[in-house]
């Protein structure tokens, strides 16, 4: 039974630009029809002297209940939070209930009806925290994954159009979009230009770039030069595909000077007092995860938030979405199940990121973190890499929810000793 079950309920729809709302009286029943609030300020104020009649009238406090919808509901979220209970429910949860009749109806009214039907009767996991900085956080984060994204379509788009151009172009600088080789497109960007560039200037051009001395850019200019004749040769001619190149640069260009600043005020914001320091703590304990890099860990707490909202590491793996799919009916049980992938997306991107550091080496050849590294090389032998990936998360999901848990740093520990330590520490408590 929900803990509201007695209460007065408010259930909301929220839209881009109104709100239906929903009362629910203490027994059930409808208490008015369902009406509509613009979102401005005389529609808020309403809505709270609504609320407010009906907790008079019944002499006890409501409960308000509205989906997470995109950003839709944060602002109306902001405004209410102050001064009466509101829970954020996972769209999933009420997409489950909103089709329940037998008739086909769906309109915003009934949906509203349908929230405040889940807040009252069902026992439901729901949502009250919302912290500004952090939303702030995220917003700069996802924005730079969005950005770096971008980035890399459009070192595709150059790619594609230099192997029409200039097939040999990529043999020449294997990173395309360096220093050295946007600068040097940008000066000339099709293959008669370099033939028909001063020698020395175009030397200096590539050497000022790479930093790498005179002779690596005279073997440079060699290549380059070879390169553009066989273009000539071999190469479409058009002027238009040389202007399409000079655009897809300029895109990069703005595009890096994008990520760069979001990741200057991400790094601003967490040396700021506006983050508190439990945050703070939380980042530094994921960082001592090996593999786990600054931008990782400010992204795996905030898509986590509260830890003591998970009460197990297999809570923490359905929330990143990891979690095998279930397909069974009768004496049919599926063996090809897939992951859910029903979580926070950026937080599995994240975590993805760091499974794959997790099972490298270093330049010197000492691994990352050896202890993964062996699981995986001894367990994943014959399987795909992505199931030996998808086995790390879930080995990584257990360390981030025991730092977190224990509010220690990470100890790298052989696996025989962990289990050594744990039946010991068992035995002592049980004793």
């Amino acid at each position: 039974m929900s803990k509201f079950f007695y209460r007065p309920i408010v259930g909301i729809d929220v839209s881009a630009d109104f709100s239906v709302i929903a009362i629910l009286a203490p027994d059930g029943e409808i208490y008015r029809k369902p009406f509509k609030i613009m979102h401005n300020r005389n529609g808020f104020d309403y809505l709270v002297d609504q609320i407010k009649k009906v907790e008079e009238e019944f002499n006890m406090k409501t409960a308000i209940f509205m989906e997470s919808t995109g950003v839709y509901h944060l602002t109306l979220f902001h405004f209410l939070k102050d001064t009466f209970e509101v829970c954020i429910l996972n769209p999933l949860i009420t997409n489950c209930n909103k089709n329940g009749d037998i008739r086909k109806v769906k309109n915003d009214k009934k949906d509203a009806l349908t929230i405040a039907t889940i807040g009252k009767f069902q026992n439901v996991k729901y949502s009250s925290n919302f912290d500004v900085e952090i939303y702030t956080l995220k917003s700069l984060y996802r924005d730079y994954y969005k950005f770096t994204d971008s980035k890399s379509t459009f070192k595709k788009k150059l790619s594609t159009d230099l192997r029409v151009i200039f097939p040999r172009y990529s043999s020449v600088f294997s990173d395309i979009t360096s220093k050295t080789s946007i600068a040097v497109l940008k000066k000339y960007s099709s293959p008669e230009a370099v033939l028909n560039a001063e020698r020395d200037e175009l030397i200096n051009l590539i050497s000022n770039n790479s930093r790498k001395g005179l002779a690596h850019s005279e073997n440079t200019y060699k290549k380059l030069y070879d390169a553009a004749e066989e273009a000539v040769y071999i190469g479409l001619k058009s002027p238009s595909l040389f202007v399409k190149i000079i655009n897809t640069i300029a895109v990069i260009e703005s595009l890096e000077n994008q990520i760069k600043n979001l990741l200057s005020e991400i790094h601003l914001l967490m040396r700021s007092d506006r983050i508190s320091d439990e945050f703070k703590k939380n980042v530094q304990l994921l960082y001592s995860i090996p593999g786990v890099g600054e931008l990782t860990a400010i992204t795996i707490i905030s898509e986590i938030g509260n830890i003591k909202g998970f009460v197990k590491p297999k809570h923490l793996v359905a929330y990143f979405g990891l979690d095998p799919s279930v397909s069974q009916s009768g004496k049919f049980n599926s063996d090809r199940n897939v992951m859910s992938k029903r979580g926070t997306r950026i937080g599995r991107r994240a975590l993805y990121a760091v499974a794959l550091a997790s099972i490298r080496k270093n330049r010197n050849g000492e691994p990352i973190n050896r202890v993964l590294l062996n699981f995986y090389n001894e367990n994943m032998k014959g399987k795909s890499k992505k199931v030996g990936l998808v086995a790390i998360m879930h080995k990584l999901i257990n360390y981030i929810f025991s730092v977190l848990k224990n509010q220690k740093e990470y100890e790298l520990r052989d696996p025989k000793i962990h289990s050594k330590m744990y039946l010991t520490n068992k035995s002592n408590k049980a004793a």
